[in-house]
């Protein structure tokens, strides 16, 4: 008696085994009863969440910390519409995550039944692909394809639409093992006279610079940009998303550049007389104005998307392919460059413009974040939700590992942090303990995750930087409209210790500075559960260094100035 046909969610079930997903995070509904159902009879784990944001945001911190593809499953209708912000937020920091959404029945579609959204148009922009499936066959190959598609080249989400019918009906196609997109190309290493001629610029250098990038961290390049730089005598910079790239303990290293980095590498970038971008966008935040923006220099672009060639500026020498195989490429054509002078004066601006903040006063986000790396010794693992306590994060907890700090930047999404860490503790391997700073403001917006916290009980530790102001509004506010402040007040936070016990969870809380390090080694601790650590604060604490957006490495600010400064042109 031949077997009965696996039908559509069974089908899915196992095609996501093949893909090595072991984890899935999602929200059940009307129109995916049949692929939860399915879950049941397999060894996948379900995260079943509160939302469907936080579903997609801890998907997300579970690729980020795996480097894995995070599995996404949702009702239609508000379901599907509800992970657009996740989606979008991956998309941004080329996260791969696949997002499988229930949808009406093949029959219904375009007759706005009862939940039908057009998920497929709505998330169009923020997708690299999408799919919606009116075929039962066609579900090997499309998952294949997703999950290749996600993974492959500069990563995104894709997303899978899946009818009822679809996933409730048999399917009778084979498993697929290989993919067959034609047209879709991943570069893997550069043009090799392109690294030459590349390598031939360097070599005349006196005064490089590299640009440590997201994609570095993606291709596993780390090592490679460490070589390179102490094979050329080069100090190294990093975005934000690029941190931990290469080790913030070296001496080479600079920090964070942009907005909110250190004086160090904002100085050095406008100087430099050679800047070598590895896996950076060149977005806003580290350009500023762009007019002014690495006009003395030769540029080498690394990146494994030609779509960054020219899109922001016109680099002397682009290398198209994946960060760790071009520098493989590219590091046996360099050699020591005559930067002594310069490596000398670079070191004098670190000199000169430390990174600090006030001692006196209430509570500081700067105190906690080096509180923290004192106590685990810098080995901690670093989710952020968005906002002053974030840029103070990148700038205080010194990442010497790439993937040791996880927060949303291209979107900056408020909410992101605290299902991020919930997502990056399902995944987390390396034995160090993850730690979610937040702020009061996003934290408010995904605080029902505490439920998925404890229902697991996920052993992360939860920083709410309570400083009742949405703060770095508030600083512009403060900056640019004379401190006529508009909307930024939360003046009835809940308090945080009494929410964490109504959820089951242990709260402590720290007011003073002094208390600090008492209170967060008692959390580090607790190991077998969620804690939440309430941290009243400093209240109109501001981010230094800063330069202006729209303004120059000219107008960098080392501490608040005495008068109200030009409206910026740019956003926060």
């Amino acid at each position: 008696m031949a077997a009965k046909p696996l039908n559509g969610a069974q089908t899915m079930i196992e095609c996501l085994k093949r893909e090595g997903v072991d984890t899935i995070f999602g929200y059940p509904g009307g129109n995916v009863i049949p692929i939860f159902d399915a879950i049941l009879d397999s060894d996948i784990k379900l995260i079943l969440t509160r939302h469907e944001q936080g579903a997609t945001h801890a998907a997300d911190g579970y690729a980020r910390i795996t480097g894995k593809t995070g599995v996404v499953l949702v009702t239609s209708g508000p379901g599907a519409t509800n992970t657009l912000t996740g989606i979008y937020t991956a998309y941004m920091d080329s996260i791969p995550m696949v997002i499988f959404t229930g949808q009406t029945v093949t029959g219904s579609l375009g007759m706005d039944a009862f939940q039908e959204s057009d998920i497929s148009g709505m998330s169009f922009a923020s997708v690299k692909h999408s799919y919606l499936i009116k075929n039962p066959n066609d579900l090997p190959r499309i998952i294949k394809e997703a999950f290749y598609i996600a993974h492959s080249g500069r990563q995104g989400p894709v997303l899978i639409d899946l009818p009822k019918d679809i996933s409730a009906g048999p399917c009778t196609a084979p498993f697929v093992d290989d993919v067959d997109l034609p047209g879709y190309k991943v570069p893997c290493k550069a043009d090799q006279e392109g690294v030459e001629q590349a390598a031939a610029t360097i070599r005349k250098s006196k005064k490089p610079l590299i640009l440590a990038g997201h994609g570095a961290a993606i291709s596993g390049a780390s090592r490679a940009v460490k070589e390179l730089a102490e094979k050329l005598g080069c100090p190294v910079s990093s975005t934000m998303l690029g941190l931990g790239v290469f080790p913030a303990s070296h001496e080479l290293s600079l920090g964070m550049t942009g907005m909110h980095g250190t004086v160090a590498a904002n100085k050095a970038i406008h100087e430099c007389d050679l800047l070598i971008s590895i896996g950076s966008r060149f977005d806003d935040r580290i350009t500023a104005k762009l007019s002014e923006f690495a006009k003395q220099c030769e540029v080498v672009h690394i990146d494994i998307d030609p779509a960054e060639y020219g899109k922001v500026i016109r680099p002397r020498h682009f290398l198209c392919g994946d960060a760790k195989n071009v520098l493989e490429q590219l590091l046996p054509l360099t050699e020591k460059l005559d930067s002594a002078a310069w490596l000398k004066k670079v070191e004098s601006w670190k000199k000169k413009y430390p990174l600090s903040y006030p001692k006196q006063g209430g509570l500081r986000v700067q105190h906690i974040v080096q509180t923290i790396h004192e106590i685990t010794n810098g080995k901690a693992i670093v989710v952020s939700d968005v906002g002053q306590h974030q840029m103070w994060t990148a700038q205080f907890f010194k990442c010497d590992y790439p993937g040791q700090l996880l927060n949303s930047g291209g979107a900056g999404t408020m909410g992101f942090g605290f299902p991020a860490a919930l997502g990056a503790v399902i995944g987390n391997k390396t034995g160090f303990p993850v730690c979610a700073i937040l702020g009061d403001g996003g934290f408010q917006m995904t605080l029902c995750e505490l439920a998925t916290a404890r229902n697991h009980n996920l052993p992360v530790k939860i920083f709410v930087m309570d400083n009742r102001f949405l703060g770095m509004v508030r600083q512009w506010q403060d900056l640019f409209y004379d401190k006529r402040y508009s909307g930024v007040q939360l003046e009835n936070n809940p308090d945080f210790v009494k929410l964490a016990k109504a959820y089951d969870i242990e709260g402590l809380c720290i007011s003073r500075n002094a208390d600090a390090k008492r209170t967060i080694e008692k959390a580090m601790e607790i190991n077998d559960r969620p804690v939440l650590i309430h941290c009243i604060c400093e209240q109109e604490d501001n981010v230094f260094p800063m330069i202006p957006a729209g303004a120059s490495v000219d107008d960098l600010l080392t501490e608040r100035p005495r008068k109200i400064l030009e409206k910026p042109t740019g956003g926060t």
